[in-house]
């Protein structure tokens, strides 16, 4: 009979010495190319961007943006969150949106909010289950892929603040 074998996912941080897998990732992954700013947001958003190993190998990633609002408050701008299609459904995915979830309610973060391509309906139902919501529909979001419309997925968080 075969060995099972306990595989291990884990995560880390985004640094100049690992961008480069972020950068392959992201090609992989995603049907658009990120530019420099994006790269430069990534490295600046400190705990709130990870890469995913599983058994070793680099196969997802989520990327957050730190944005502050008018009256202040900040809140999480998730820019990407992907898997390799053959790692997917191991909650490799749970386990980044739950990272970037559970540093929201520490840091009294009460918003985070993400685009998604109208057409891309297990992501959609990916975030639904984490409890966001369709808060707007952006025509021409996209300027170079199919179709180019997105959904705005916003989660607004319970904190736990002492008065």
């Amino acid at each position: 009979m075969g060995e099972v074998r306990e595989v291990s996912i884990s995560l880390d941080g985004v640094r100049d010495k690992n961008l480069m897998q972020l950068k392959k990732l992201n090609t992989a992954l995603f049907p658009v190319r990120y530019n420099e700013k994006y790269y430069a947001d990534v490295l600046a958003s400190g705990e709130f961007t990870k890469l995913a190993y599983y058994s070793d190998i680099c196969v997802g990633s989520i990327a957050c943006r730190l944005e502050k609002k008018e009256n202040g408050s900040v809140r999480v701008y998730i820019m990407t969150l992907g898997v390799l299609a053959p790692y997917r459904e191991l909650g490799i995915g749970s386990r980044l949106l739950n990272h970037v979830l559970d540093l929201c309610s520490k840091q009294n973060i009460t918003e985070i909010y993400l685009h998604v391509q109208t057409n891309n309906d297990d992501a959609i139902n990916f975030y639904k289950k984490f409890g966001f919501e369709i808060t707007e529909t952006i025509q021409n979001y996209y300027a170079s892929i199919t179709p180019p419309d997105c959904y705005v997925l916003t989660k607004y968080i319970q904190t736990h603040t002492k008065k």
